[in-house]
């Protein structure tokens, strides 16, 4: 659980109009074109908001920076680890809710084997796709989006139960304000790629 995760939306068009062993390349290339002044290094990094690039890429993509993770996955791994030791104690509807959305993005669920891509996009060939963690269509980011909206306003019933059976204060997203503070930006993500009609797409570096 070494990894870093960069969480970005992209404009799925653009990324189309290559064949799909090309996509994550290009997708890269863009990203690391910093030679080209693509990214403001003088700007400081806004945790809980977009990095937009600049240059010719700039309307196709965005890097959302996550609050208190430094970037890690550890701690989108640990949001799903806590919801293990929650989600029995949280009423039905919000977990069906919550197993929807964090299935589909960060949790390998109860017998480990969640997949967190959907299929043809990407090239499904591991040495073209390499740290590839994350990869939703529109229409997936769509239904997901519509998850997060149903369950953001019942979010607070779980502080007492993640409080008792998940709490674990100094560790990560041991308090429950952090693992709604998580759920938050990825509902951010979510929220804005939907709006734009985009894809979302987790990468490791």
């Amino acid at each position: 659980m070494g990894l870093d995760i960069d969480v970005m939306i992209a404009d799925w068009s653009w990324l189309g109009e290559v064949p799909s062993r090309e996509r994550l390349s290009r997708l890269r290339d863009a990203w690391y074109a910093d030679e080209t002044g693509l990214w403001e290094y003088d700007t400081p990094e806004v945790e809980g908001d977009w990095a937009w690039p600049l240059g010719p890429n700039s309307s196709f993509f965005a890097v959302y920076e996550f609050r208190d993770t430094c970037g890690s996955f550890k701690a989108h791994f640990w949001a799903g680890h806590r919801w293990e030791s929650v989600r029995d104690h949280a009423d039905p509807l919000v977990r069906a809710g919550l197993d929807t959305l964090l299935l589909g993005l960060i949790w390998n669920g109860p017998d480990g084997e969640a997949q967190h891509t959907d299929p043809g996009f990407f090239c499904d060939d591991p040495s073209v796709c390499y740290g590839l963690l994350l990869a939703r269509s529109p229409n997936s980011v769509r239904g997901l989006a519509a998850t997060w909206e149903q369950v953001r306003p019942r979010l607070g019933e779980l502080r007492g139960a993640f409080t008792e059976h998940a709490a674990e204060p100094g560790a990560w997203v041991g308090r429950f304000d952090e693992f709604a503070d998580l759920l938050e930006d990825w509902g951010r993500v979510l929220t804005e790629a939907d709006r734009r009609g985009w894809g979302v797409v987790g990468l490791s570096e």
